[in-house]
């Protein structure tokens, strides 16, 4: 074994470094030889806060039992400046003035020696969040270092001073033993929440950094699985690592490298799922015109069979990502797909071994949750009459907001009723009859394009109800993580509300106003400002500026769900008046993470005539502390004008880009590809305040010129 290779085995012996403030409590890795001892008991804890907002924050805390193994754990622990925790995730917990008593849920009671258990949970502070330095797990202060309870041990070996290997086997983290075989939902549940480690062992390119990422590492799992994820999708694109027929051989090197992700994964835990990712659109849709495609399919699965025979039963197998195939209908897709679904499951099982009752997933067509689909796949796992299968679809959202085209800027009754329409077939089809459902991945279109395709606010809302909902339906789910969200080698998360949200809610409802956004005119007189309530079943508590609570009934009042802020609040809040954000509030609700509301000064922006080209246009702005909320484009002449002109509403950031900084909105390439050579076109901006903006182009030939007339 390599000094690399033992470094590499020897991270089990530490927690991933956790941005933020952290605290790891270690005083050593003694190691007790107790023949005589009857409860050799030891502990590690390391606490982070990687995510803090003014007045809240995010914690995770990593568990690990250095002593002998134990079914049902407490930790108790003492906040040092005040803290309160308001929800929870992965455990119980309570709180009597500054003491915390987490408690162990279900599914992680048991935690094996030297395996760990984590959970997380959000929580409030005022004046200052200092880190606690001292955890007692059942009744023993952790250390780092193992006593015996009952009897002296016969033999103990001296404490290392270094991590420096040694040709020793290294110590390793056993992982929770998952359910029994057979119970499928107990299993599934656990794996509640999970993550996926997408565009790395899935690119399409030569090796997993061709889309951009750094190459995987131990620490970017570890560290994935201190923010409280129970399972983590990995999904690979095999067809680029494939000797020629008829034996398709994977490289044993691309193998190996999967492995040993795998067995990284699996040794900090997580559930993992290991999948056909992007071949399954390019090569595996040209079934069944290409009469290889199942020959190498079955090629793949059966050496993945072979090779994770042994591995543990947390290793979960899925079939293909999003299944489609060129030029077919529903009815023969869904034939095609289920020829796939049976080929994978045959192969797997009789290949022997933990694989003779592994965890199985298998997707809908295209993963969708249409019920023409579900209903397709209901009758595959029928047929296969298999108690440990698995149903999976993916869910981005009600397409109009999800992409923000059509108008749809907000999460309204539609875009909600989309997601409770999608859950509630998923949770009617396989759920209610005993078959478990992971939302393979969500997230929002739009994230993959600005940054302000979707409002923040509005955003919030749909991951707040997605959790919501999923939790109603019993569905487990598993962010998409291209590398947008946590940092692959930061460790930090690119957006600390969405991830506070989201961890919020798998556990509690949050509550929201109608906007996060007050939008203050520079130059009228400044008068009260009102907002809807969003309680989902919460209390509101009040308004926070910073750590200054204001006043209910002077700076505020509260009528039914109307929230007012007084004019004499705003006009403090806004102070000088310059643009933009002047202040930021805090609402407090009764559970889930505060909800920031930004007070802004604005003037109507300011619209410039400009020419250009078709490749490059762009329309000077003065945006004066406003915010564009979508565009419109129409002929003067009459029609819809640009791309899916079945709407004047066009996509945002594909057809238009805003740059508050640069004062720009850039008209895209893709907007002019479709649009009448010759014709004027009217454009209607949206901005959040209210103010509505007209401006004009005329496309001719390459050359474009835009006017206020």
């Amino acid at each position: 074994m390599s000094l690399q290779d033992m470094l590499r085995n020897n991270r089990r012996l530490r927690s991933g470094l956790i941005a933020g403030a952290a605290a790891t409590l270690v005083a050593g890795l003694g190691i007790v030889a107790a023949a005589n001892a009857s409860a050799a008991a030891g502990c590690k804890v390391t606490y982070s806060a990687p995510s803090q907002w003014p007045g809240g924050f995010t914690a995770n805390v990593n568990v690990t039992n250095l002593g002998d193994a134990i079914n049902g754990w407490t930790l108790v622990w003492n906040f040092p400046s005040g803290q309160t925790v308001t929800q929870a995730w992965n455990a119980a917990v309570t709180q009597s003035g500054a003491q915390v008593t987490a408690r162990n849920v279900s599914y992680n009671g048991s935690i094996a020696t030297n395996a760990t258990v984590s959970f997380g949970f959000n929580g409030s502070w005022a004046g200052s969040n200092t880190t606690p330095t001292s955890f007692v797990l059942n009744g023993t202060t952790c250390t780092g270092s193992v006593s015996a309870t009952t009897a002296a041990p016969t033999t103990t070996s001296a404490a290392p001073t270094s991590r420096t290997p040694t040709s020793a086997a290294p110590t390793t983290r056993t992982p929770s033993s998952p359910p029994p075989a057979g119970n499928a939902m107990a299993a599934v549940a656990a794996m509640q929440p999970g993550w996926n480690l997408g565009n790395s062992l899935d690119a399409t390119g030569s090796d997993e950094t061709s889309w951009g990422n750094p190459t995987i590492t131990a620490a970017l799992l570890d560290n994935v699985r201190a923010q409280g994820f129970n399972s983590i999708r990995i999904p690979v694109t095999w067809g680029h690592h494939l000797g020629g027929a008829p034996n398709y051989t994977i490289e044993s090197a691309y193998l190996n490298r999967v492995k040993e992700v795998v067995n990284w994964a699996l040794a900090d835990g997580f559930y993992v799922m290991l999948n056909i990712h992007h071949d399954s659109w390019e090569w595996m849709s040209n079934m069944p015109s290409d009469s290889t495609v199942i020959t190498k399919y079955n090629a793949i699965w059966t050496q993945l069979a072979a090779a994770f025979r042994d591995s543990s039963s947390k290793l979960v197998f899925e079939s293909v990502n999003e299944p489609q195939f060129a030029g077919n209908d529903n009815t023969q897709g869904n034939t095609l797909l289920n020829q796939l679904n049976t080929s994978f499951r045959t192969i797997v099982r009789n290949s022997g071994g933990n694989n003779a009752s592994r965890l199985l997933v298998l997707p809908t067509l295209h993963t969708s949750a249409d019920q023409v689909h579900l209903d397709a796949l209901a009758g595959t796992f029928t047929a296969m009459n298999d108690p440990n299968l698995i149903a999976t679809v993916h869910y981005y959202g009600y397409w109009p907001f999800s992409v923000n085209i059509a108008g749809t800027t907000t999460f309204d009754a539609t875009t909600q009723a989309d997601l409770t329409g999608a859950f509630d077939r998923v949770y009617n089809t396989f759920v209610a009859k005993n078959i478990p459902v992971i939302i393979g991945e969500y997230g929002l279109l739009g994230f993959d394009r600005n940054t302000g395709t979707i409002e923040q606010g509005e955003k919030l809302k749909f991951f707040e109800y997605f959790g919501y909902y999923a939790r109603q339906r019993k569905l487990t789910t598993m962010l998409w993580d291209n590398g947008q969200h946590f940092g692959r080698t930061s460790f930090v998360w690119s957006d600390p509300e969405l991830i506070g949200q989201i961890k919020s809610s798998w556990t509690t409802r949050s509550g929201s106003t109608s906007s996060d956004q007050v939008y203050v005119s520079r130059t009228n007189a400044i008068t009260a400002k009102t907002l809807t309530l969003n309680l989902n079943g919460l209390s509101f508590l009040g308004l926070r500026q910073g750590s200054t609570d204001l006043v209910n009934g002077t700076d505020y009042t509260v009528s039914g769900s109307t929230l007012t802020l007084t004019q004499s609040a705003v006009t403090r809040l806004v102070g000088s008046r310059a643009y933009g954000i002047n202040a930021t509030l805090s609402a407090r609700f009764s559970a889930g993470v505060p909800w920031r509301i930004d007070i802004r000064t604005y003037d109507p922006p300011i619209l410039s005539a400009a020419t250009g080209t078709t490749g490059s246009f762009a329309i000077p702005t003065q945006f004066r502390g406003d915010q564009l909320a979508t565009m419109e484009a129409v002929y003067v002449s009459g029609g819809n004008a640009g791309p899916q002109n079945w709407t004047s509403f066009k996509e945002f950031d594909y057809t238009f880009t805003p740059n508050n900084s640069a004062s720009t909105i850039t008209l895209k390439p893709e907007f002019f590809a479709e649009v009448n050579d010759g014709s004027k076109v009217q454009l209607t901006f949206h901005f959040w305040s209210g103010t509505k903006l007209t401006y004009f182009v005329t496309k001719s030939g390459s050359t474009v010129t835009g006017s206020l007339t």
